[in-house]
């Protein structure tokens, strides 16, 4: 039985297919159209899914929604009439792109399915799962548990914004939620845009941003604007917030309880927001154990499962582990919207008796290498068609070369095999580079990525060497635990340097790998597994011979405001309008010294900074 999960007209749209319950492919949109978080119909995405096997939408069995419209629609329409008539104008503006296609979605979707091709038959075929629904099969069905507590936290979905749970077999049955305007995402939302930051996409940078400061509001915020009960549970004081009436975040009173106006774009982050990003992430991380430790009591189990735009939050997710009430967690690696694509496959295929589920080791995600790959010839004529300067390597000596780069201090773009599903570079398409360096997080932020330079970068480390460099005893394939450096790698810090507050800190020199130690001494930790990223786990043994050290720096391939490469073409952009000294892309290594800029058409040289 094949089926496609399809999410859409919210952000980060995505497809995924199954073929018996099997993982086949899947990708976001935004990779394939080059528009960041991309929220139209996945047509690409889906053809690519569909090219993966070489089949057509006819050899389907079912597509599947990853959300139900009409209920979505209800909660829409509730919620403006509670404030009617503030809101009036989201309202205006939102009413009629439903009642032309979001509300006849069945009617929409069958119309863009039967463009790619073929016929489809949309009362049969198209399939509509509930949002929170398909985050919790999106956790549970790929785990390698046979049973696990399942928790799904976000913004919103259809009414639900936190559900728990519990996975046995072929099985997910959701027992408790907390409902709209409820909601531990949009509170985090909140203050995401509140900081100055992009809701829906600056999330991360706020979670970067709280170790430069201390959580001085954080008893403001719990006596003030959430009510967190000893289970979890929690109720927000509406009167601080506006997004029910779709226009903004938050409101006047929220804006006097913190002292000031919401910080401009453009402006640099002071102290104040640096201790209201680190009082929100505490509280965060209070609420998401309190219904960890609920969930374990109710529940018995030791295995847990996330899911939902909450569950990136890597911080939290390694504080439930140290916490000790699980022995074992496991993340969606694609835990937000896009994911939600997979999670409506997973549930329909077992609802519907697709056999009985045998959990796989290390999980059924293949490592989230489920996107797009090119061959060597595939790459070989993109880059002659440019006009690139390359030499073609053997394997071994492609792994010998782009590790002595890296120890030489270069930066390298790694264009290698299947393209990840998900937010997170996994050694797939990464920018790589020295965590030996001081300067390479300065280097990567500003001349690289074009980012704010206090956002810290990723360790990926070799998974037999994990322990010895952080304090960490579990698999983080996906680079969703957050643990401290082990203490034997950190650096004492002098009086001098205790003493800096603010961006002051990046200053500080804090362990052996100080481009990938956070100023409170943590890393966003990836473990890499030869199973499922041969080339990339070799590089790193290649790196460890070279230099004793088996960590490098990994973060995504790609600058500020633009999705994650894709093709070969994309990858050469980004390497020739960035600092990028070295690409490797397949078999092929290019030194930015040799290119000729001259020599790359417009197309792919201009327009992918913003």
């Amino acid at each position: 039985m094949r089926i496609l999960g399809v999410s859409a007209l919210y952000h980060d749209s995505a497809a995924a297919l199954l073929d018996d319950g099997e993982i086949v492919a899947a990708a976001q949109e935004e990779r394939f159209t080059r528009v960041k978080h991309d929220p139209r119909f996945p047509q690409h995405a889906i053809a690519y899914c569909l090219g993966v096997p070489g089949i057509s939408l006819d050899a389907v069995d079912y597509v599947v929604f990853y959300e139900k419209p009409f209920l979505k629609f209800e909660r829409l329409l509730e919620t403006y009439l509670a404030v009617a008539p503030r809101g009036f104008r989201s309202f205006s503006v939102a009413m009629p792109l439903w009642l032309k296609d979001k509300l006849l979605q069945k009617r929409m979707l069958g119309r863009e399915l039967s463009a790619l091709g073929g016929t489809f038959d949309v009362e049969q075929k198209l399939l509509f799962a509930e949002h929170h629904q398909s985050h919790a099969a999106s956790a549970f069905y790929p785990s390698p548990f046979q049973e696990a507590a399942v928790l799904t936290m976000d913004g919103v979905g259809e009414w639900a914004t936190t559900t728990i749970g519990h996975g046995r077999g072929s099985t997910v049955e959701l027992t408790k939620e907390i409902q709209f305007p409820h909601s531990l995402g949009l509170l985090y939302s909140a203050f995401t845009s509140y900081l100055g930051f992009r809701v829906n996409s600056g999330e991360y940078k706020l979670m970067g941003l709280a170790p430069y400061g201390e959580p001085r509001y954080a008893q403001t915020i719990l006596d003030r604007l959430v009510d967190v009960k000893a289970d979890g549970s929690f109720r927000l004081d509406l009167s601080y917030f506006e997004y029910l009436a779709g226009t903004r975040m938050t409101n006047e009173s929220f804006h006097a309880l913190f002292g000031g106006q919401p910080r401009r774009p453009d402006e640099p982050p002071t102290r104040r927001e640096m201790d209201l990003a680190a009082s929100i992430q505490s509280v965060t991380e209070e609420i998401v154990l309190r219904l960890t430790r609920s969930l374990a009591s109710d529940t018995g189990s030791r295995n847990l499962c996330l899911a939902g735009g909450v569950a990136l939050n890597c911080v939290a997710n390694g504080k439930v582990l140290r916490d000790g009430r699980f022995h074992s967690l496991w993340v969606q690696p694609a835990a937000g919207d896009a994911g939600g694509a997979l999670g409506a496959a997973l549930a329909v295929h077992h609802e519907l008796g697709g056999g009985t589920r045998v959990p796989r080791l290390p999980d059924g995600m293949h490592g989230s290498y489920l996107g797009p790959e090119f061959s060597d010839d595939e790459i070989v004529r993109s880059l002659g068609a440019a006009g690139a300067t390359y030499e073609r390597l053997a394997s071994p000596d492609v792994i010998e070369r782009t590790a002595r780069s890296l120890a030489d201090g270069e930066v390298v773009g790694w264009f290698q095999g299947r393209m990840e599903f998900g937010p997170r570079a996994l050694g797939a398409r990464s920018i790589l580079g020295d965590p030996r360096s001081p300067t390479m997080q300065t280097v990567l932020n500003v001349k690289v990525k074009r980012r704010e330079s206090f956002r810290p970068f990723a360790p990926s480390v070799l998974r037999e060497d994990a322990e010895e460099w952080f304090d960490l005893d579990v698999d983080s394939p996906y680079m969703l635990l957050v643990a401290p450096v082990a203490q034997s790698r950190q650096r004492p810090t002098t009086p001098d340097e205790d003493a800096l507050t603010g961006i002051e800190k990046l200053r500080i020199v804090r362990s052996e790998i100080p481009a990938v130690t956070h100023v409170d001494h943590s890393a966003r930790i990836q473990t890499v597994h030869r199973e499922t990223n041969p080339a990339y786990h070799a590089l790193l043994e290649e790196f460890k011979r070279l230099t004793g050290c088996p960590v490098l720096v990994n973060t995504s391939f790609n600058v500020r405001g633009e999705p994650i490469v894709c093709t070969p073409e994309d990858a050469l952009r980004c390497f020739m309008t960035t600092n990028i000294d070295v690409l490797v892309a397949g078999s092929c290594v290019l030194r930015k010294q040799d290119q000729r800029p001259s020599r790359v058409p417009i197309e792919v040289a201009a327009g992918v900074l913003d």
